[in-house]
């Protein structure tokens, strides 16, 4: 009876196949609030299985020089431990879109180099010969599509990060120009032809590839430039797709099953949270690559078709605190102000005290409030807030009308009345948290300046609300102390 015999190569294929398992359990678990945290340690451990598995590959190939590959490793290891540490959760939204992008960029460099390495080894061949031998029709088109996928993903990660960070060179505002959809469709469309043209004419490669990495790398930015800072969170989810896809084909390009299995994992993840972003934004992706919100920024900045608001009534700390404490339920809406005064721990300790006195405190959290999916989550999970109190946008909305007072803290566009009514609003049809219809709104915030989308609240002028003008963490300290003092 013949003996089976183990070898490296099926030990690799089998080590490949638990960490994709991995990833998919990781992937799941991330799903849900609760479980996130551990879930996303289950996918680092299958991240560093296909890791180690593959260092062993190329060592037992000699594709490489592991000293060079370890270098590599603990270069990177001490820049992205760098970023980790230095970068503060108001920056998340940045670290997330530098990611995209480096990965974007590693996937475009791994099929140029792929296929430089493949002519140089097939170069002595007849030409008629080499369009045979050298290597399927289907990993010559993986090039291409990786190349024009990860060019795309890395400059408009970079645009992101510019418009989130604030630079200068990328301001938040959508920058549109005539004939700006044509080049688009343009670049497109020549991409696409070179990367089928090169099949047949496998040495074309040799200017087709630079030519679809430089169409692709311009694709991205006139993608990005277009779309308006309030977009931004879809923006995000949709780069962080590409770089999946990207490295799914990158992927085909290496033969690699645990490349593509890994990056459709992350690319269709990614299509399914840009959808649900969409729909929380109320419009369809297509609005927001080539229309975006924010198209109107720099018009007039009233909430409600150009009407004027009037003048927003100015609360004390005393007159807050009153409220807070003689309340029933309370339900406190973080926004982006929050995060920039990296008020969190301040929020979670006002809700302890409440809680203490019998108050019943809950959280709205808007899927698009801050600048990416889930940013309020993560600073409120980070000051152990309990899962069970942070509500959606639907669970949040059946909550207001019982509501004594709900504390908007740095929140803007998407507590805004105007979305449901005012048809010229760039935030029109958007769904909102239902603030207004709480019996009493107390609004903290630095001043009446609109966000993102440019244009004014007019949940600020009505009755039922008042503004607490100042730092979201200094005043939430003194609303604290306020109330410590009364108790």
């Amino acid at each position: 009876m013949p003996i089976l015999a183990f070898t490296l190569n099926d030990f690799i294929g089998l080590a490949y196949l638990v960490a994709s398992v991995l990833f998919i359990l990781g992937l799941k678990m991330m799903s849900q609030v609760a479980t996130a945290r551990r879930g996303n340690f289950i996918s680092s451990a299958g991240m560093a299985l296909a890791g180690v598995v593959t260092l062993l590959y190329i060592g037992d190939n000699q594709l490489i020089s592991l000293t060079w590959v370890f270098a590599a490793l603990l270069i990177g290891t001490a820049i992205g431990l760098l970023l980790a540490l230095k970068t503060p959760m108001t920056g998340m939204p940045q670290m997330v879109a530098l990611l995209n992008g480096f990965g974007g960029m590693a996937s475009l460099l791994v099929a140029c180099g792929d296929y430089v390495n493949s002519v140089s080894r097939h170069s002595h061949l007849n030409p008629l010969v080499l369009q045979v031998m050298t290597r399927p029709w289907s990993e010559l088109l993986a090039v291409g599509l990786t190349v024009l996928v990860g060019g795309v993903t890395f400059t408009g990660s970079m645009i992101a990060f510019g418009k989130l960070q604030g630079l200068k060179i990328t301001p938040s505002k959508p920058i549109q120009f005539p004939g700006q959809k044509a080049t688009i469709a343009a670049l497109l469309v020549l991409c696409l032809i070179l990367s089928c043209v090169m099949i047949p004419t496998p040495m074309s490669g040799q200017w087709m590839v630079p030519t679809i990495a430089v169409a692709a790398l311009l694709l991205g930015v006139l993608l990005v430039i277009g779309i308006g800072g309030a977009d931004m969170p879809v923006v995000i989810c949709l780069l962080n797709s590409y770089s999946g896809i990207a490295g799914a084909f990158a992927g085909f390009v290496l033969n690699n099953m645990a490349l593509i299995i890994t990056g459709s994992l992350v690319g269709a993840s990614g299509l399914i949270l840009t959808n649900i972003m969409c729909k929380a934004m109320n419009r369809s992706l297509a609005n927001v690559l080539f229309g975006g919100v924010g198209a109107n920024e720099g018009q007039a900045s009233s909430g409600s078709d150009g009407a004027p608001q009037g003048n927003a009534r100015q609360f004390l700390v005393e007159d807050v605190t009153y409220l807070l404490g003689n309340a029933s339920q309370v339900m406190v809406v973080p926004g982006y102000g929050m995060a920039v005064a990296q008020a969190q721990h301040a929020v979670a300790d006002m809700g302890k005290l409440l809680e203490e006195r019998g108050i019943k405190v809950r959280y709205a959290i808007h899927p698009v409030a801050g600048r990416m999916p889930g940013h309020m989550n993560v600073l409120l999970a980070e000051a152990n807030v309990p899962y069970d109190v942070l509500l959606d946008l639907d669970g949040s909305n059946a909550e207001f009308e019982q509501t004594d007072v709900a504390l908007i803290i740095g929140a803007n566009d998407v507590t805004n009345p105007a979305a449901r009514h005012a048809k010229s609003s760039p935030i029109y049809g958007m769904p909102i948290l239902d603030c207004d219809k709480a019996k009493q709104v107390v609004v903290i915030k630095r001043s009446l300046n609109p966000g993102f989308a440019g244009v004014e609240n007019e949940l600020y002028f009505r009755d039922n609300c008042g503004m607490l003008f100042g730092d979201a963490k200094k005043m939430v300290t003194e609303l604290i102390s306020r109330l410590k003092q009364e108790g």
